[in-house]
């Protein structure tokens, strides 16, 4: 088959190509859809949202109702179909490639937590109840298609600030909306927040930063440490 005839039913090519393929074929430049309709399109497939946002290096806009007020939370626009990641020359075109080594040490560098909201692995999200946090990398400066991989290009994001920062720029906050709340904040606050701006890093307590540690661990694994501490606290 030639890869222009490529088909998203082919179950033997990857995740980000079939979802590509059904973009292009069953949605198509200014057309909406929706993550449900991908996942029941391409099933049996895992992480089919993160291969879709994978083609957005790639060139593919993808926008979401904090881009396009007309959406709704649920919906989806195509508003650009990117290079043809089908074809064998694009496969891997917007792909980087962050090894284990340094994926383990940014997180840790990082406190497990992310580095932009601060909200730690598995945490509840304090405006989204019953949501929880997944920590995931991003790159400083996610503008640049083709970031590197190295520690200091990373930053620990959760997957929320990460879809945010790197594709939802309608989201973020004006210079003054956040200077007006420079400016509520009590003497010290503004004392401490200036330290940070200056060194761009926010230092972790030994508390927060073990919280890091315990925030990524299984919810059994979290119990037994809880059980653990309120007998060493008893004792």
């Amino acid at each position: 088959m030639a890869e222009a005839d490529a088909s998203w039913r082919n179950e033997s090519l990857g995740a980000r190509v079939r979802v590509a393929l059904w973009l292009r074929d069953e949605v198509g430049e200014g057309g909406v859809f929706s993550k449900a309709s991908m996942r029941e399109a391409i099933k049996g497939t895992e992480q089919v949202d993160r291969r879709m946002r994978d083609l957005r290096p790639a060139g593919w806009a993808i926008l979401t109702y904090r881009d396009k007020p007309s959406l709704q939370p649920d919906q989806l626009y195509l508003e650009k179909i990117g290079l043809p990641v089908w074809q064998a020359e694009h496969r891997a075109a917007g792909l980087r490639q962050i090894s284990a080594k340094i994926r383990r040490y940014v997180y840790e560098r990082d406190g497990h937590m992310c580095r932009r909201c601060g909200v730690s692995a598995a945490e509840q999200y304090a405006d989204e109840p019953g949501t929880h946090a997944r920590l995931t990398l991003g790159h400083v400066n996610p503008h640049i298609s083709g970031g590197g991989a190295n520690a200091e290009d990373l930053i620990t994001e959760c997957a929320r600030c990460n879809e945010a920062v790197k594709h939802l720029t309608g989201v973020q906050m004006t210079k003054e909306q956040v200077w007006d709340r420079m400016k509520e904040l009590p003497v010290q606050g503004k004392r401490q927040l200036l330290a940070w701006v200056k060194t761009d890093f926010r230092p972790l307590s030994p508390a927060e930063k073990v919280w890091g540690m315990y925030r990524q661990l299984p919810a059994a694994v979290r119990e037994g440490l809880e059980d653990d501490l309120e007998a060493l606290m008893r004792s």
